[in-house]
C-alpha cells in the first residue's frame, strides 16, 4: 500500500499472480462461507467485496462466499461477531485499518492480531471532500478557516474509525481543529455533505467524479502518492504541502485458530479472484487498485501498520501506553 502515515515507504502493487487453486476445499464444513462486512450496504467496503463475491461465485471452487453486512459501532459490531465465530473456515471478515483505530480509540479491546490473516486484496486512497457550499475554495483556505475559528467547521466521521483518524492526523500536521459529527457509514456522510448538514468528510473517487462537476461537492486533495488518472486535476496532499498519504487497505481475515491449510485455501481463492480482468477493471473504475498479500506478508504488513498508527495516536493524545 501507499502507507497511510507520513514518510513511510510504499509497498509494491503485486500483479501477475501465480499459483493454482486448490483442487478441492480444505476441511471446511460448509458450501458457502459467510464474509462479514462490518458496514452498511452501499459503502465502499460492501461494494468492493460484493464484486469479489460475484467473481468467486463464477469460479470452480468450494466453498463459495456470501457477503453479510453487520453494521454498527464504526465497524466494531461486525468485528466482535467475527472474532467470536468458530474457526472452521466458514466465517471470514472484511477488514482494514479501522481494526487498528478502533482499538487505539478504546472502542474495542482487540485489534488486528485477534484474527488470522488470509490476504490483503485492495487499496483505496482517501479524498478530502466538502460541501459545495463551503466558502473556502482550496485546502489552504480550509486550513486558515479552521485555525482562525477552531472546532467550528463541522466534519462528519465514523468515530473510532479511519474516517476520523485521517482528519486527526491532518490536524496534527497542519494545526487545524474541526468539530466532529458522528456518522455510522460512508453513505450517510455523503448524504450529509450533499445536504450541507456537515461541511467536511472523506469521499471516494466515484462520489467525487459524480458530484464535483455539478458543484454539489468540493475536493481539496487526494491522500495518495500520485494523482488519480480518474481525477487528474485533483492534486495530492503532498503537492499542497501536507506530507501525508492515507488509503484504506482492505483484506480478509479469519477467526483466531483457523488452520494454516484453511487460510492457504482461502488465500488462493482470493488471489485467483484478484486476477480476474473484469474484477480489476470494476475496482479501478471505483478508484481502487488490486493489491495482494498472502497470509504471512499480510500479518507483517499489519504489524508495521499498527506500529505506525500507534505512534501517531500517542502523539495526538488518542492512545495512552
Amino acid at each position: 500500500m501507499k502507507t497511510v502515515l507520513p514518510k513511510l515507504a510504499a509497498a509494491a502493487v503485486i500483479c501477475g499472480f501465480a499459483g493454482a487453486l486448490p483442487a478441492q476445499a480444505a476441511d471446511i464444513p460448509c458450501n458457502t462461507a459467510k464474509l462479514i462486512v462490518p458496514w452498511k450496504a452501499g459503502g465502499g467496503t460492501h461494494i468492493i467485496f460484493s464484486l469479489f463475491e460475484k467473481t468467486i461465485q463464477n469460479m470452480d471452487v468450494t466453498p463459495k462466499i456470501q457477503v453479510v453486512t453487520v453494521p454498527g459501532q464504526g465497524g466494531n459490531k461486525g468485528a466482535k461477531e467475527a472474532q467470536k465465530a468458530k474457526a472452521d473456515g466458514c466465517t471470514l471478515f472484511a477488514i482494514h485499518q479501522s481494526a487498528i483505530v478502533g482499538y487505539l480509540n478504546g472502542r474495542v479491546d482487540f485489534t488486528w492480531d485477534a484474527f488470522d490473516m488470509v490476504a490483503q486484496v485492495t487499496s483505496t486512497p482517501e479524498i478530502m471532500g466538502a460541501s459545495g457550499k463551503v466558502p473556502y475554495a482550496d485546502l489552504s483556505g480550509l486550513v486558515d478557516a479552521a485555525k482562525s475559528s477552531p472546532e467550528t467547521i463541522k466534519l462528519g466521521a465514523t468515530f473510532g474509525s479511519t474516517s476520523q483518524f485521517m482528519w486527526l492526523l491532518f490536524e496534527d500536521l497542519t494545526g487545524a481543529k474541526f468539530k466532529y459529527i458522528p456518522f455510522d457509514g460512508t453513505a450517510e456522510r455523503v448524504t450529509a455533505l450533499l445536504s450541507d448538514t456537515i461541511e467536511l468528510g472523506t469521499i471516494n473517487i466515484p462520489t467525487a467524479r459524480k458530484h464535483l462537476g455539478t458543484g454539489d461537492l468540493k475536493a481539496f486533495g487526494i491522500a495518495a502518492e500520485e494523482r488519480s488518472p480518474l481525477l487528474p486535476d485533483l492534486p495530492t496532499l503532498k503537492e499542497l504541502g501536507v506530507d501525508m498519504t492515507y488509503s484504506l487497505d482492505r483484506g480478509i481475515v479469519a477467526p483466531k485458530g483457523t488452520s494454516p491449510e484453511v487460510l492457504a485455501h482461502w488465500g488462493a481463492i482470493f488471489k485467483k479472484a484478484a486476477e480476474d480482468p473484469e474484477l480489476k477493471s470494476a475496482l479501478e473504475s471505483k478508484g481502487t487498485l488490486v493489491k495482494y498479500r498472502g497470509p504471512e506478508d499480510y500479518a507483517a504488513w499489519f504489524k508495521d501498520e499498527y506500529t505506525a498508527h500507534e505512534k501517531v495516536a500517542v502523539k495526538i493524545g488518542m492512545f495512552k501506553k
